[in-house]
């Protein structure tokens, strides 16, 4: 009998970025799985990976068999997807762990997949391509862009989390352009230009191409004007502009482009973000769920030293003017009907490749799931319990850190004792 809900055992890996021992979330979840890893205080764990992408291919913990292996022999367990995505899981859910320092240690961008991620430092500013942009790039430069795919993607904020995504309304990005210092970055052809995106995409590739100097000597000329000038909205720009010059040099043109034209956000636990292909985005501080589309194209530029940092032209090009505001980059949940006792939210972004269960239980309390017409994995994130599937005697245990794959169609109840978390992303 082909078995459709087991555990999986998944790969962590050691960049010098990845913060140490116990400090990091990535390597306490990954050593929670019997037989990974065993953490040591002075190695770096930056990334738990888990699912099909080939780069740390996760295996099903009884056997050892590659997970993609098992979805190539039993290709039933997928469901109708499998007519859509082949015999993979075709969605990229991951939880991240971001603490800012002073110091450049990120050696490179993310490889996105279903991870565990711990970092010593937030993301750069960055993007991810579309569908015609990837296939572009991918086939003049597929050592750096490994696949044709794009790559929209979600944030559930676990902690408080701190990000920039996407731009500021029109008419707030104007009225900080009348600021002294930010005026001669406007474009010379007109004295009274329109603002409009395509001024924007312009502004943004001239602050973003400032000479080192140039970018300290402007911040530093933001800092002298009184908050109250930068507008009702706005007056938060000086205390953040005074924080990033602590987590990265003052010439990063970064900092000028994300606190001028980008949406600054603050979420607390279980609040989401939506983050659309070609969306600018960086995430500062705190503890994320996060699913994307299954790709791992990035076009980073700005929080990152300037040899890691790609083609200015190429991202400016690239960018999309989604979300404006900040109400648009929230993604809401909703009471999901995939549970029958109503203790399950979901997530529903407005692309087809996944969404996300959210299961919150309380002491004692139950939780079942109908049937998903897809693959899901399920990844427990804080506390313990039960899982039951459909037909079975024989209870899955759920502790912290551990990951399953269900298949599709698999009715499946979670129970707790002491209360339990997870999260479930599924392709339908």
């Amino acid at each position: 009998m082909t078995a459709s809900v087991f555990q999986l055992k998944c790969g962590i890996k050691n960049d010098p970025w990845g913060k140490t021992g116990k400090d990091s979330l990535a390597g306490v979840l990954c050593s929670k799985t019997p037989g990974t890893i065993e953490i040591e205080n002075d190695q770096h764990y930056s990334e738990m990976w888990m699912g099909t992408y080939p780069t740390v291919p996760s295996s099903i913990l009884a056997t050892g068999e590659l997970l993609s292996e098992y979805l190539q022999k039993h290709p039933e367990v997928t469901g109708e997807g499998y007519k859509k995505w082949g015999a993979e899981v075709p969605f990229l859910p991951k939880v991240h762990t971001y603490i800012p320092t002073i110091s450049y240690t990120i050696a490179s961008v993310l490889i996105n997949y279903l991870q565990i991620l711990s970092f010593q430092k937030a993301l750069p500013l960055q993007i991810h391509p579309d569908k015609a942009l990837a296939e572009k790039l991918h086939k003049s430069n597929p050592d750096k862009y490994s696949d044709p795919n794009h790559k929209p993607e979600i944030a559930i904020a676990l902690s408080n989390f701190e990000l920039f995504v996407g731009f500021k309304p029109l008419h707030e990005i104007e009225n900080l352009f009348k600021l002294a210092p930010l005026q001669r970055f406007l474009p010379t052809e007109t004295t009274s230009p329109t603002f409009n995106d395509d001024l924007l995409r312009e502004i943004s590739r001239i602050l973003l191409t400032l000479p080192p100097l140039l970018v300290s000597e402007t911040i530093s000329s933001l800092l002298t004007i009184p908050e109250a000038q930068f507008g009702p909205n706005q007056r938060y720009i000086p205390g953040l502009l005074t924080r990033l010059k602590k987590m990265y040099p003052e010439t990063d043109n970064g900092s000028l482009v994300a606190s001028i034209l980008m949406n600054y956000m603050t979420l607390g636990p279980g609040e989401a973000v939506c983050v659309p292909a070609d969306s600018m985005h960086a995430y500062l501080t705190g503890d994320i769920m996060e699913c994307m589309a299954r790709s791992d194209n990035v076009i980073n530029t700005g929080f990152c030293p300037k040899a890691e940092s790609d083609d200015v032209d190429l991202f400016t090009q690239s960018l999309s003017f989604k979300p404006h505001d900040v109400e648009s980059a929230l993604l809401r949940q909703k009471k999901s009907d995939v549970g029958k006792c109503w203790k399950t939210e979901v997530y529903e972004p407005p692309f087809s490749e996944f969404s996300v269960l959210g299961v919150r239980l309380g002491k004692g309390e139950k939780e079942v799931h109908r049937g998903i017409g897809g693959v899901s994995l399920l990844v427990v994130v804080r506390g313990s319990g039960w899982m039951g599937v459909q037909g079975e005697e024989k209870k899955f245990e759920l502790r912290e850190g551990w990951v399953y794959f269900v298949g599709a169609g698999v009715e499946v109840s979670f129970e707790t004792e002491g209360g339990l978390l997870v999260y479930r992303p599924f392709a339908e």
